[in-house]
């Protein structure tokens, strides 16, 4: 491998990856776009109900699997600690969390509770700084870390409701972040892909006409799939990034693009 194409390779890299939840999550296409790239990756589930539908996948790539909820005092320390003891360093990061009260997202942000907008930044936003704090100090040499955002961040998207604030609040931490942990390397992104059907996609309300809307307006005239996704995020992973941070980088088929 010369030099040029080792610098878009994964290869020998130590990477966590939060989210899995089954073979449609966007965190599993990124580990296993990871695994394929050579990298050594530790990743997480919610819990042991979702690790019955993630196991069968993350095994047979050597993934190691811990159960992590960020709202469990001490979890996602320990997946950390975890990672780091596995792996010895962490080189990336993807954080692929999202979620809030079923109530709170299927209603007018006018009428969210405030506990429910609360827990919905905490889980979907919050989570990601504290990642980054847990990792950073085994992060000797740099590396990037990423988060999943959507186009509702920066527009109003029919029946996207209360998901949008907190998008918007994600991107900014993401260019903060940047910001506070470019001296030492790391490279923030935020990655913003077109609508798939991933299990927290499917607690939207008529998601089916948000993804044949995206489909109306894409200058590809189609969706995205979980392997380009995976592949923009590899590749915010791999050394031919190292230019790039504070960023939201979309991989949505051109609908950012339209009005």
């Amino acid at each position: 491998m010369t030099q040029a194409s080792s610098s878009f390779s994964l290869q020998g890299k130590k990477g966590l990856i939060l989210g899995i939840a089954n073979d449609h999550s966007i965190a599993w296409g990124c580990a296993k776009m990871a695994v394929q790239q050579g990298a050594q990756v530790v990743a997480s589930c919610l819990n042991d109900k979702a690790r019955k539908y993630v196991e069968p996948l993350t095994q047979p790539l050597g993934i190691d699997l811990v159960n992590c909820n960020v709202e469990t005092e001490g979890e996602l320390q320990a997946l950390v600690d975890h990672a780091v003891k596995t792996m010895g360093q962490i080189d990336f990061v993807i954080h692929s969390i999202a979620w809030a009260p079923i109530e709170d997202l299927h209603g007018d942000v006018v009428d969210s509770s405030r506990e429910g907008f609360a827990r919905a930044v905490s889980v979907s936003c919050h989570s990601f700084a504290e990642v980054a704090k847990l990792c950073a100090p085994h992060m000797p040499n740099g590396g990037s870390m990423l988060s999943m955002t959507y186009l509702g961040s920066g527009e109003a998207v029919p029946n996207y409701g209360l998901m949008g604030p907190v998008k918007a609040a994600l991107e900014s931490m993401v260019r903060y972040m940047a910001m506070e942990l470019g001296p030492r390397n790391i490279r923030v992104h935020a990655v913003s892909p077109g609508p798939i059907l991933t299990r927290a996609a499917s607690g939207i309300a008529e998601f089916d006409k948000l993804m044949q809307t995206a489909i109306d307006k894409a200058p590809l005239q189609r969706l995205v799939t979980l392997e380009e996704i995976a592949s923009l995020s590899a590749f915010l992973c791999t050394d031919a990034a190292s230019g790039m941070t504070g960023q939201t980088i979309y991989v949505d088929a051109g609908v950012h693009a339209m009005d």
